[in-house]
């Protein structure tokens, strides 16, 4: 069992909701908190940076009255995510702000740094860190995050490729705190599985993309909802990191999926360019298969409840002994 703190423990329901670059707001982030999922956003969504403390200002706010009028069905806490990478001249701004409204939980992406987590710590706020790898793992543990996101092999947007089997094996050898692993979990099974493997929390972005209250464009949606895993590349092409990404986006943009170049890592940037990537370029997990429809983030999340139900039922109906 692991050790969870408090402000991840007794969650409504075991899901974390990946921050979406460009298409997480605070509209997406409070449906996903009231509907019983932990909201999340990079900061760098909020442009220019001023925006940041008015989003703040908006969750927080309507959490509490939301939590005030619902005492014994309090809604999940929300999470900040923020990349750590020399490119990121917001970082220190973005931070302080988390600090003064006290963010729940932060997310930290690109890189893994002391003073981010003693900032969330002054608080209490809890630090999770995303890897690909179990030395990535050990590095973020030792440099004090309080957990792990497993992203593995099939997660949207910049992701690893190990196998979700030998990543949270190899990290449970030795880490027994918060895990949430990532990589193509679209259903209330696949969030059970993610447990009976040995995470606490499945890491859920893709299927979100797909609801009415995210940011992203209609046909963005109708392309997860339309196409699935045989049309999800991966490349570093666009933002010097690897991800996966929808083959019909890059093909809109006049490139062929199966002949990319390679990117130099060096120049990978979080700024005017690489917004413009995601922009025309779709972040997706090959998880999108189990996605049918475009709707509300309520009624994605309660079908996820409903299959969590109905697997755990259902191995319960199996005599393993």
């Amino acid at each position: 069992m692991s050790k969870l703190p408090a402000h991840l423990n007794h969650l409504p329901f075991p899901v974390i909701g990946s921050p979406l670059f460009i298409i997480s707001t605070p509209r997406l982030v409070i449906a996903q908190c009231i509907a019983g999922v932990v909201g999340a956003m990079p900061a760098l969504n909020a442009r220019p940076a001023e925006q940041l403390e008015e989003w703040l200002i908006e969750i927080t706010e309507t959490l509490a009255a939301y939590n005030a009028a619902h005492p014994d069905a309090p809604a999940a806490p929300f999470a900040i995510n923020q990349i750590v990478h020399k490119s990121n001249d917001r970082l220190e701004h973005d931070m302080a702000m988390c600090v003064k409204y006290k963010v729940p939980i932060i997310i930290t992406s690109l890189g893994a740094r002391e003073e981010i987590n003693a900032a969330a710590h002054s608080y209490g706020g809890v630090v999770l860190h995303d890897v690909i790898n179990n030395k990535h793992a050990h590095k973020a543990i030792e440099k004090g995050a309080d957990g792990l996101i497993a992203v593995a092999a099939g997660a949207g947007g910049h992701a690893g490729v190990k196998s979700p089997f030998a990543l949270v094996q190899e990290i449970r050898q030795w880490f027994d705190g918060p895990l949430a692993l990532s990589g193509s979990i679209s259903t209330g099974s696949a969030v059970l599985a993610a447990q009976a493997m040995g995470a606490d929390f499945g890491y859920i972005g893709s299927a979100f993309i797909a609801t009415e209250e995210a940011r992203a464009s209609e046909a963005y949606k109708q392309a997860i909802v339309d196409n699935d895993s045989d049309e999800i590349v991966y490349s570093n092409l666009f933002t010097g990191v690897h991800g996966n990404y929808l083959a019909p986006s890059i093909r809109n943009a006049g490139m062929d999926p199966a002949n990319l170049a390679v990117s130099d890592p060096s120049k990978m940037d979080f700024g005017g360019a690489s917004a413009k990537a995601w922009k025309d370029i779709w972040g997706c997990g090959q998880g999108i298969g189990a996605v049918t429809k475009v709707q509300p983030v309520s009624e994605y999340v309660a079908q996820l409840k409903r299959e969590y139900a109905a697997a755990k039922a259902q191995l319960l109906t199996h005599n393993y002994t």
